[in-house]
């Protein structure tokens, strides 16, 4: 079966490399000179299965009330005048009732367990280096009305089998005595023990040559026009190259894993997708101080502020930003990160060399990923992954593969069948 991919970030790699693993001919297409360019070039760097709790929950609006006329809030909604952008906001209200909030958190640690386990497997088989680093991460509170409500999350993670555990603030600053200086404010910690840190966009070059090594070919600078149908089915995508000269690419089965992207991609063929793109900030500084810089990765629960330690560097990230496809810096927000990093360690970065960066998650109003079968009988989805990208990639990507192999996935997840156009 020859499979064309549209994307060549996160999803998009990990897809055809279990598409080449099952049989399959698979091309990569993407307007981008290399992979892993955009939205998986310089995330948080987080494998993180211990918070399957999607952003839209019972709490989640009185929060985000709370947030509204700050521009250093975790989460900025910038009205605009489109539809699609309201229309997103009133489902994801929608999704904050609580059975669909209960619903959603298992579907997505349903995916995330199998994500992490498929993640290990590939790891294991091909050696593949993308500065891994294992030890969990710690989720911080410092306020006792959050810290409280650890026990009940516990129970729920445990029921999906996710192995976390409930720190004091003595027993936080013994497995990471880098929190140290944070004492005096620290109430606890949730550690989920298992969770991993790596490099996204090492992981999606290194991943991207082994699928070349195994056939896969890479269509870069190419971006698309059109598709033909024919008699119902996708016959093959007219592209452009970055001399603007005109080719088609053909094939059996086509995969949108085109982030934030993919609904401008399909809407042509009559599809439309609940995705919207949510602008998130990073900065990468380089450590000054090895034995003060924090081993394991960081979660500021009430900040919504992640750090993992990449290597020699440390990535800190965060924010959620509702401002249609705008990929302008806010200052800002970047300020915001840096002044985190500064306040909970500091001295640990060169903040004077800090690498900025932004870019858009592909987010559902329910967090849950699409991945399965259009209405079109031979086009397919992976995408809509938000802030997970890293943490479901690898399961996502062996999903579709089953999918469009005509193969049953294995984890507990609302899949696909036939999206309504």
């Amino acid at each position: 079966m020859e499979v064309l991919v549209i994307g060549a970030g996160l999803a998009g790699v990990t897809s055809a490399w279990y598409l080449a693993q099952a049989g399959c001919n698979v091309t990569v297409l993407d307007r981008q000179p290399a992979p892993g360019l955009e939205t998986s070039f310089a995330n948080g760097g987080q494998i993180s299965v211990s918070h399957p709790e999607p952003w839209a929950n019972p709490s989640a609006p009185a929060t985000i009330l709370r947030w509204l006329g700050r521009n250093d809030a975790p989460l900025l909604f910038r009205p605009r005048a489109e539809m699609e952008q309201w229309r997103w906001a009133l489902s994801f209200l929608r999704e904050c009732l609580p059975g669909r909030t209960a619903r959603n958190t298992a579907a997505i640690a349903h995916l995330a367990t199998y994500s992490r386990q498929e993640l290990r497997a590939l790891r294991a088989s091909t050696g593949i280096e993308y500065e891994a680093a294992e030890g969990g991460i710690l989720h911080l509170f410092e306020t006792r009305r959050e810290f409280d409500h650890l026990p009940a999350k516990l129970k729920l993670l445990q029921k999906f089998g996710i192995a976390s555990q409930i720190l004091d603030v003595d027993q936080t600053i013994a497995l990471e005595p880098s929190l140290a200086a944070l004492r005096p404010r620290l109430v606890g910690a949730l550690h989920g023990i298992d969770d991993e840190t790596g490099n996204a966009h090492l992981f999606c070059k290194a991943l991207a040559k082994k699928a070349q090594e195994a056939g896969v070919q890479f269509c870069l600078n190419n971006s698309i026009q059109a598709f033909d149908v024919i008699h119902g089915k996708i016959a093959g995508v007219r592209v452009f190259d970055a001399e603007q000269r005109a080719g088609m690419l053909r094939a059996d089965a086509f995969v949108i894993a085109a982030g934030s992207y993919s609904p401008q991609i399909v809407r042509p063929l009559g599809i439309k997708l609940p995705i919207y793109p949510v602008k998130g900030y990073s900065i990468t500084v380089p450590i000054l101080d090895e034995k003060r810089a924090p081993r394991l990765s960081l979660t500021d629960e009430s900040r919504r502020v992640v750090c993992s330690r990449l290597g020699n560097h440390l990535r800190v990230a965060g924010t959620a930003e509702l401002n249609g496809f705008d990929l302008s810096p806010n200052p800002s927000r970047s300020a915001a990160i840096a002044a985190w990093l500064e306040d909970h360690l500091p001295g640990v970065g060169d903040l004077s060399r800090a690498e900025h960066w932004c870019g858009l998650r592909p987010t559902t109003p329910s967090n849950v990923p699409l991945i399965g079968r259009t209405c079109i009988d031979n086009l397919f989805l992976n995408t809509g992954h938000g802030t997970l990208g890293w943490t479901l990639a690898c399961g996502s990507g062996q999903a579709i593969a089953d999918i469009v192999t005509g193969l049953r996935p294995e984890p507990d997840f609302p899949f696909l069948i036939e999206p309504k156009p």
